[in-house]
């Protein structure tokens, strides 16, 4: 199976880049995996000019957007890794999703006049980390909105969400606590 690593952190070394390794490290034996660290993309934001609506092509130039829509479309599993930034994701995984919509959302058939998800059946990981303690990293404007927002775009393609993990307090911490790193197998395992 192929497993695609998206990770929207800036720190390839940081608690996201950890958590992910360990989630990688979990499936190792069973995945084709793939890693693509999404501050290393050049990517131009959306316009919002709407021409890649219902199911055309982004009006934008061939971009890294380009080339990850088609590794999301290939992929059996994504795991999707972001820092908390005002309870959402990171501005550049942000900027890839508005790029790839027509991949990740649903177009409207000529033969179906209800919307399909395009990913429906493909399975996620949401990973997060977050400077808030805990609890506060539970709020909605920290690491739960950071998990929301990425669960709203995967599941608007009709992924389904397999394992959360919401790292809290990584301001104040060395390491991943090693709880959290069994966790983060655990859950590679399970894929």
């Amino acid at each position: 199976m192929k497993m695609l690593v998206l990770n929207g952190s800036p720190k390839k070394k940081g608690k996201v880049a950890g958590l992910l390794s360990a989630v990688v490290e979990g499936a190792n034996a069973t995945h084709d995996i793939e890693w693509i660290d999404v501050y290393n993309l050049s990517i131009k934001p959306c316009i919002g000019c709407m021409k890649c609506r219902p199911d055309k092509p982004c009006a934008q130039p061939t971009d890294g957007s380009y080339i990850v829509a088609e590794k999301i479309a290939a992929a059996d599993v994504l795991v999707v890794g972001t820092p908390t930034y005002w309870g959402n994701m990171s501005a550049p995984l942000k900027a890839l999703f508005d790029r790839i919509v027509t991949t990740l959302e649903y177009i409207e058939t000529e033969k179906m006049s209800l919307p399909r998800p395009l990913l429906k059946g493909k399975r996620a990981v949401i990973v997060t980390a977050s400077s808030a303690p805990w609890p506060l990293n539970l709020l909605s404007s920290s690491a739960r909105g950071a998990v929301r927002s990425v669960s709203v775009v995967l599941k608007s393609a009709g992924m389904r969400i397999v394992g959360t993990i919401m790292l809290g307090n990584t301001r104040t911490m060395d390491a991943i606590p090693p709880r959290a790193v069994r966790r983060a197998r655990s859950i590679g395992r399970a894929l």
